[in-house]
């Protein structure tokens, strides 16, 4: 007889497992589909935290190399990259494995292989198929592939492949000014290699607020990285020495040549939305592919829903952590919501540069009257204690009823500060909310707070 379950969520990432649980919570009988041996998708296994364990140890180690002096602590360190990385496997093998404990304790049932779509109420695994009265599409995104470009994952790499370099490399050249290649490229820059960036467009991390943006790249141009803006890659051969990238202006002409030791792919990610069986059920996709749902996350088939990067909005991990919940809840009979404007984004770098809510542009685009208050760490007493006083706070409020609007942050700790702001909008909070909150002194936080000042002019230390 086929095992009937309440809920089979497709996919076992931070969306889909987290979704899972919740499900389970709620009384419903879940089974939880993962092609991987491992729990935690892309994120846990090759994406979000192997690559924040890398960002934290090639930090500690520049920062002996470099700025430990500062403060009066002499030493002369030496890279074990063997072990580094093995710190790093370690470090996800054990949240795999306890992503599994947690389903055992909340009695999700862990289904093991490809899962496809073969009935409204049905999923097949490997061919065994089970029942559902709801399925989620919990599937993410994969590396968006570069044409002209292929990875070998040795000397071009995806994020993937950059994450298990055997050795640093003498030249790093990453395709793409992103997150993802931004992050990458302070792990290896850190420990050794030269970094240069090709990017199309003519900024870095698009989608952040432009002016943030200038500061970043002034930042990580005295870090040692090279940027070429407004170009593109129309070719690659690789050699017995490295990479050979053929680039040239974004608009055509001005052909160049550009070697390198290890070239990163890192141009976005798309949504994994392939072989999933959506045909067989007349589930509709856009000109992205990402599944079309509606505002409580619904595919073209009611019972079907669908979360995370397989739709639309922002590819982040909590962004899927939260629609997994929601949609749960919502299964459940109960009545959630998720804030989009509310959603966090954060560049792992240092500094970190942490965003939430609507940058200037955007406001501009939309014809919205606007004031902003900004406030720079250098003014900032923990900060310049810290030896961390580049960077500053931005904030933004609306001119007429002065709720926040949205904040962006380059600073040490900038991830961290943040979800004051996250917290103050969901609450539908204003700037002379913050302003009127005491902040602990010396903190990195009281930045905020004088930013929140300075959208009426009236900081206090600057």
């Amino acid at each position: 007889m086929t095992e009937q379950f309440d809920v089979i969520v497709i996919g076992g990432g931070p969306g889909g497992y987290v979704g899972a649980i919740r499900a389970a919570q709620l009384g419903l009988k879940t089974a939880c589909v993962e092609a991987r041996d491992t729990l935690g998708g892309t994120c846990l296994n090759v994406g979000c935290i192997p690559s924040k364990v890398l960002l934290e140890s090639s930090e500690k180690f520049h920062d002996a190399a470099h700025e430990f002096s500062k403060h009066g602590i002499e030493v002369k360190p030496s890279l074990n990259l063997k072990t580094m990385m093995a710190r790093k496997d370690e470090v996800v093998s054990s949240f795999t494995k306890g992503i599994e404990g947690l389903f055992k304790k909340n009695k999700v049932t862990h289904l093991k292989g490809f899962g496809t779509i073969t009935g409204k109420n049905e999923v097949s695994v490997n061919g065994t198929k089970y029942a559902a009265k709801n399925i989620v599409i919990a599937t993410g995104s994969e590396v968006t592939p570069l044409p002209g470009i292929t990875i070998d994952e040795e000397k071009i790499v995806s994020s993937t492949g950059a994450l298990k370099l055997p050795a640093v490399p003498k030249k790093l050249v990453i395709i793409g000014a992103g997150v993802i290649g931004l992050e990458l490229g302070s792990v290896w820059g850190r420990l050794g290699a030269k970094v240069e960036v090709i990017e199309y467009l003519d900024r870095i991390t698009p989608g952040i607020d432009n002016e943030v943006a200038k500061a970043f790249q002034k930042i990580l141009e005295k870090q040692g990285f090279t940027f070429h803006l407004s170009k593109k890659v129309t070719g690659a051969k690789t050699t017995k020495a490295g990479v050979e990238l053929s680039v040239e202006d974004a608009a055509g002409g001005n052909a160049t040549t550009v070697s390198a030791d290890v070239v990163l792919v890192a141009v976005g990610r798309r949504a994994y939305t392939d072989r999933l069986g959506l045909e067989n059920v007349g589930i509709t996709r856009d000109n992205r592919g990402r599944i079309e749902v509606n505002a409580h996350l619904q595919t073209s088939v009611p019972n079907i829903y669908a979360i995370g990067d397989v739709i639309q909005g922002a590819m982040l991990a909590h962004k899927a952590e939260e629609e997994g919940v929601m949609v749960a809840e919502i299964i459940a009979g109960q009545k959630p919501h998720i804030n989009y404007d509310a959603i966090p984004g954060v560049v792992y770098t240092w500094p970190e540069v942490a965003t939430v809510g609507k940058t200037e542009e955007e406001l501009k685009a939309a014809g919205v009257a606007y004031k902003v208050g900004k406030f720079p760490f250098m003014a900032n007493s923990r900060a310049r204690g810290a030896g961390t006083p580049e960077g500053f706070v931005k904030m933004l409020a609306d001119a007429k009823t002065d709720r926040l609007l949205g904040c962006h942050i380059i600073g040490a700790q900038a991830g961290t500060m943040i979800h004051e702001i996250c917290v103050a909008m969901e609450f539908g909070a204003s700037s002379e909310d913050i302003a009127r909150t005491c902040h602990a002194h010396p903190t990195l936080s009281e930045a905020v707070k004088e930013a929140a000042l300075n959208v009426d002019s009236r900081a206090i230390h600057i």
